[in-house]
């Protein structure tokens, strides 16, 4: 009982409007306002890659808000422009047959070649002998090959009929 009325007392106290202890004056508050300061600003920076034999591409991006601000930059590199460079490099270099098989390793140049009738070389081994070691080991062939994909759906259908 004797928490309760304390309770009461307390909350009474603290419910009781306040403006009975308030100062009654009258007063103009004032301010200045600066308005001729820029907020912070993130620049994103500027990735620049002069040479142009280089199979990279710059981005960057930047955030700012009135706290936090935020900048990066990237290169990104392209695996398609590279594997042509080192094709073109081992093809000059005497390899064409390691030229043909660099290209190869991309699903759409495979499934080029063996639509052509010109298989990609396989282990060293070059027309015939490529297609049979492609087709006893398909799990060696570039992932993303339409051609094989299909031939991995009709060897299965023909397995179960």
């Amino acid at each position: 009982m004797k928490n309760i009325k304390a309770f009461f007392v307390m909350t009474l106290i603290t419910l009781l409007p306040t403006t009975i202890w308030a100062a009654d004056t009258n007063s103009t508050v004032s301010s200045t306002v600066v308005t001729d300061k820029a907020p912070p600003t993130a620049s994103a920076p500027s990735v620049v890659i002069n040479n142009s034999d280089v199979c990279k591409s710059a981005a960057s991006a930047a955030i700012q808000t009135q706290i936090f601000g935020f900048a990066s930059g990237v290169t990104i590199t392209d695996e398609n422009c590279e594997r042509m460079k080192l094709s073109r490099s081992l093809y000059l270099m005497g390899m064409k047959v390691a030229a043909v098989s660099t290209l190869c390793q991309d699903a759409r140049v495979f499934d080029a070649m063996w639509m052509a009738g010109t298989p990609c070389p396989y282990l060293g081994d070059i027309g015939d002998d490529a297609r049979k070691g492609w087709e006893t080991n398909p799990e060696d062939v570039p992932s993303g090959s339409a051609i094989f994909k299909k031939k991995l759906k009709n060897q299965v259908t023909t397995e179960v009929n």
